[in-house]
């Protein structure tokens, strides 16, 4: 019983089997199939390839939602150096809250040399390159976000050389904890000082000579630090033409979460838009000398997200390939095959149908010279 049972199973499984082997001396083959073989062959290979290129790249996802993080700090990175020694200039930060945030609880003064040398120069002309390139190309800052790693800041390289002039300005470099709110970070003459109001700088006894805000931004960001992100204001160089100049950045600031492949923080997109003026009271032109950057906060969040297609969906894609141009050129192949023998089946059928008529007309005339044949005297 159990022998019967397993060969009606075996028998029934065999029933089922959708791949039919065909004998081998059942099968016949020809140079054009071998070809058309060929070419299936080579075309799957290359879309293959193709398709697996595809499986292994991403592309970065933006979704958007409204920011519910109020009560959280923003972190401000600066680097930036101006054209006046440290003890004539001052920056802190003053935002919608009234709340003032000195440069003392983050920022360091350093005195350097305001030229840059042969190195430097070179990475800063790299540097406004790129910029020029992300301001035509979008899609430049996706491959940023895709490379970023998390590490110290991409900043100027050191100087490779000893200047031969004394320090003539002031690197101001840090970060600062600042509230989550629209506000002004600026750097002017004199030192900040508390007041009712609001603050005050003590630039009574700052020269006007000495007056100079020309600048270079080397880095200038919100958020956690990225190196390989570039940033709208890095390698921004302003040259002052007169003592009195002021320079005032309008920045929109929008949250970011950027989850890729390498590095998962919250990060701060922000656009920017500069202006720039003498104070000249005279004329009207009222204001104080220095660099101001107000910024504001979006209230939007953006997620952005490095996806890519799913193993499942690459397999499938991969069948259907496989499948689809073997099924493609067996059929093409078919109705070459079928209007060949068409073609040439009405010529040999054109060729044995003059034979046929020329063997009727003969009949038909031997059959004619008979009737005229004199009659059999017997």
């Amino acid at each position: 019983m159990r022998r019967l049972n397993r060969k009606k199973t075996l028998s029934l499984v065999k029933e089922l089997d959708a791949f039919p082997k065909v004998p081998e001396s059942y099968v016949e083959t020809s140079a054009s199939r071998g070809t058309v073989s060929l070419l299936a062959f080579s075309a799957m290979a290359l879309l293959t390839i193709m398709e697996f290129l595809v499986y292994r790249d991403t592309w970065m996802k933006y979704e958007y939602e409204v920011d519910k993080d109020f009560s959280s700090k923003l972190r401000l990175n600066i680097d930036i150096t101006v054209a006046m020694r440290c003890q004539y200039i001052g920056a802190d930060v003053l935002d919608l809250a009234e709340t003032m945030i000195t440069s003392a609880e983050g920022l360091v003064y350093e005195p350097v040399t305001f030229d840059l040398s042969p190195q430097q120069r070179e990475w800063q002309r790299m540097l406004q390159q790129i910029q020029n390139r992300l301001q035509e190309e979008l899609s430049l800052q996706d491959l940023l976000f895709k490379s970023a790693m998390k590490s110290s800041v991409t900043a100027l390289p050191p100087r490779d050389d000893t200047p031969t002039e004394p320090p003539n300005a002031c690197r101001i470099h840090g970060h600062l904890e600042i509230n989550k709110v629209a506000g002004n970070f600026h750097i002017t003459v004199g030192k900040a000082i508390p007041h009712p109001r609001g603050h005050a700088h003590l630039a009574a006894l700052v020269s006007h000579d000495s007056y100079n805000f020309s600048h270079r931004i080397d880095h200038f960001s919100f958020g956690e630090l990225l190196p390989g992100i570039i940033n709208p204001l890095d390698g921004t160089e302003k040259i002052a033409m007169d003592s009195n100049q002021m320079y005032q950045y309008f920045i929109t600031i929008v949250p970011t979460k950027l989850n890729t492949r390498k590095v998962y923080c919250d990060h701060h997109q922000f656009s920017v838009t500069e202006r720039e003026r003498v104070i000249n009271h005279a004329t009207g032109s009222h204001g104080v000398s220095g660099i101001f950057m107000k910024y504001d906060i979006s209230s939007l969040m953006v997620t952005v997200t490095e996806d890519h297609i799913p193993l499942w969906k690459f397999l499938v894609r991969l069948c259907g390939i496989i499948g689809g141009i073997f099924t493609t050129t067996g059929m093409i192949h078919g109705l070459a095959e079928f209007f060949i023998d068409l073609i040439c089946c009405r010529l040999k059928l054109g060729v044995y149908r003059r034979h046929e008529d020329g063997h009727v007309d003969g009949i038909s005339s031997n059959h004619c010279t008979a009737e005229n044949f004199p009659p059999d005297p017997l």
